[in-house]
């Protein structure tokens, strides 16, 4: 994509390379099932192309969950080893349930040319999250890593050892996902077809604030929901349309907007060609009080003559439930990083994307 400043994949040699990947595999997992694998499916164009331009070997690494520099059996990785070898069944892929030291070493040296090998947890090691050079050294020692490609892009606004550090030992390149979530995230920003819509939802003010004053100057509008504007939520900006009716619980908190809002922030919908959507509009978990993300959820997945981006986090997770129950939905990008793109789109400078190669 021609407006992505960093080197990607496709600017590098690849032909008899390892190569060390920073996916983001942190999918939810209830006794030892992978419950949703979107972002395990996002990593495989990255992989394939790898393989297909030569990689010697292709060496993964992630994290799940919060282990908080222990070992934790539910927040392993292996499922996800398991699930990939699902997804490709023509390759070979192993697991490693060691990240870095001679049992790593070992399991490299055993995985066959053109294999794939994804490392156990990071965060089972304290250093990953404190962005210990030494810890990555450690990874690149084990791996003989040659190349790093960063392709989490859920994971690229931490300064971890596997975002940061080692980005700082190896040639450091974006994969395909990582070069997408952010071509499609900056376009909508700084050259958006019009009309072009900021739907901001969520709980906190505190976190959509920096979203909103971003894209005032862009925006054409500015739709406000969910909990932000129940609590009240105001602004003076014609540019702006805070939602005035909601849905309430038997105790009268207002849990989702009302039918008027709805049709409202549904007919500016309508109206533009570039739709940004970030934060929920109600208690979603609840089918009583997701009437309102629903709506916008549909009315957006039908625009396809339009850029729809979902902005990560609870807004992906909800709307991938609405695709699985409703086939005729798609949208240009459901990012996989929530806190990542919100940072983005807020104009905040990630760390594990400024330390790749510029082009």
């Amino acid at each position: 994509m021609s407006n992505f400043r960093k080197k990607t994949i496709q600017d590098v040699e690849i032909a008899g390379k390892t190569v060390l990947v920073r996916v983001d595999y942190n999918v939810p997992i209830k006794d030892g099932v992978i419950q949703e694998d979107m972002r395990i499916c996002g990593s495989l164009s990255t992989i394939r192309y790898l393989l297909d331009q030569g990689a010697r070997k292709v060496i993964l690494m992630s994290h799940l969950g919060r282990p908080d520099g222990a070992y934790v059996p539910e927040m392993s990785l292996a499922p996800c080893a398991q699930r990939l070898g699902e997804l490709l069944p023509d390759k070979v892929v192993r697991f490693s349930d060691m990240i870095y030291g001679q049992d790593a070493k070992d399991a490299v040296a055993a995985l066959p040319e053109g294999g794939i090998l994804l490392l156990e947890n990071l965060r089972y090691v304290p250093d990953e999250e404190e962005n210990s050079a030494e810890f990555a050294q450690e990874i690149v020692d084990a791996t003989g890593a040659e190349l790093f490609v960063q392709d989490g892009f859920a994971v690229i606004h931490r300064a971890h050892a596997s975002t940061d550090a080692i980005a700082r030992i190896l040639p450091a390149v974006a994969g395909f996902l990582v070069e997408n979530e952010v071509s499609r995230l900056e376009g909508a920003m700084e050259n958006p077809e019009r009309p072009l819509l900021v739907i901001v939802g969520g709980a906190k003010v505190a976190d959509k604030q920096p979203l909103i004053d971003k894209f005032l100057p862009i925006a054409d509008k500015i739709a406000v929901g969910g909990k932000i504007a129940a609590d009240g939520y105001t602004s003076d900006d014609p540019k702006i349309y805070v939602a005035e009716d909601f849905a309430e619980d038997e105790n009268g908190a207002k849990l989702d907007i009302g039918p008027a809002s709805t049709a409202k922030i549904v007919d500016l919908i309508n109206e533009s060609k570039t739709i940004v959507w970030n934060g929920t509009l109600g208690m979603v978990e609840n089918e009583v009080f997701a009437r309102g993300s629903y709506a916008i959820a549909k009315a957006m997945g039908e625009k396809h003559d339009s850029m729809t981006i979902i902005g990560g986090g609870d807004t992906a997770g909800y709307v991938e439930s609405v695709i699985k129950n409703s086939g005729e939905l798609s949208y240009s990008l459901i990012s996989t990083g929530g806190g990542a793109s919100l940072e983005l789109l807020s104009g905040k400078k990630l760390p594990g994307l400024e330390v790749l190669q510029d082009k």
